[in-house]
C-alpha cells in the first residue's frame, strides 16, 4: 500500500541534460518518465514541475545584460519546452498526461486552472505545471510549492543531485553531515538553500512536508511514496 496518494514532483531542468552541457538528453528524459510512470502504476496522482535551467536561466542572463523580467519570461518558456518533452515521453509509455501553462498558449497546452487539474486527476493523468507561476521574480521551486498546495498534495518531492539535505554542500565539503529530518525553520536559519524563502513559507504555512532526494538513483521515487526513508524529510 502506498503512503502518499497525491504528490507533486519537482525536477530541475539540469537533470534532463544527462552528461551534456545543455538541452535535453533523450535517455535521461525517458528514464525520469519511467520513474513517474512507476508512481501512476501504483495509483498515485502526480503533479510535475520541471525547471528550465537546461535551456535558459533568467538570473544568469541578467549578469550578461538581459532585462530581469524578460529573462524570467524566457526561463518560463524553457519550462514549457521541458514540459512538452516530458509529456511526449510519458505518452509514449502509455501514461495519460496533461500540460497546463501559467501563461495562456492554447495550441501548446491548456491554461492553468484548478478545475482542469481535478479533471485530469479524475482521468488518471499526470499533470505537468509549466511556465512557473506566470510571473517574473518567482522561481520554479515557488511554483512547485504553490501548485502542490493548490492541488492538495500530501507531499512535495524535490529531486536533486545529492541524496538529501546536508550541513553544507557535500560536493564541496566532503565531511558534511546528512540530515534524516530537519524543520523548515532550522533549514532557513542555517542558510541551507533547499528552496527559496517564498517556497519555504508556502510549505510551512500550509503544513506541506517535503522530501529532498537523489533523483538519479533508480527506484527512489517509488520508495518514497511507499513510505520508505529516502533522502531528507523537511517538515514543520
Amino acid at each position: 500500500m502506498v503512503k502518499y496518494k497525491k504528490v507533486l514532483v519537482k525536477l530541475s531542468g539540469e537533470s534532463l541534460m544527462g552528461g551534456g552541457p545543455q538541452g535535453i538528453d533523450p535517455d535521461s528524459l525517458l528514464r525520469y518518465a519511467g520513474e513517474i510512470k512507476s508512481l501512476t502504476d501504483a495509483g498515485v496522482k502526480v503533479g510535475l514541475v520541471i525547471g528550465g535551467g537546461n535551456i535558459f536561466r533568467g538570473l544568469k542572463g541578467v549578469d550578461k545584460g538581459f532585462d530581469r523580467v524578460k529573462g524570467d519570461y524566457m526561463g518560463m518558456l524553457a519550462t514549457v519546452i521541458n514540459g512538452l518533452a516530458m509529456q511526449s515521453a510519458l505518452e509514449s509509455m502509455g501514461v495519460g498526461c496533461r500540460l497546463l501553462t501559467a501563461i495562456r498558449m492554447e495550441p501548446v497546452g491548456q491554461g492553468y486552472s484548478k478545475q482542469l487539474v481535478n479533471e485530469a486527476f479524475d482521468r488518471g493523468e499526470v499533470v505537468i505545471f509549466s511556465a512557473g507561476t506566470g510571473n517574473p521574480f518567482f522561481t520554479t521551486d515557488t511554483a512547485a510549492a504553490l501548485r502542490a498546495v493548490e492541488m492538495g498534495a500530501e507531499l512535495l518531492i524535490k529531486g536533486t543531485r545529492v541524496d538529501g539535505v546536508y550541513t553544507a554542500d557535500p560536493e564541496k565539503v566532503p565531511d558534511a553531515e546528512k540530515y534524516d529530518e530537519i524543520t523548515f525553520d532550522e533549514a532557513y536559519k542555517q542558510g541551507l538553500k533547499i528552496v527559496d524563502l517564498t517556497a519555504y513559507t508556502l510549505c510551512s504555512e500550509n503544513g506541506l512536508n517535503m522530501v529532498v532526494f537523489d533523483v538519479n538513483r533508480s527506484g527512489n521515487l517509488k520508495k518514497i511514496i511507499l513510505g520508505e526513508r529516502v533522502g531528507t524529510l523537511v517538515k514543520n
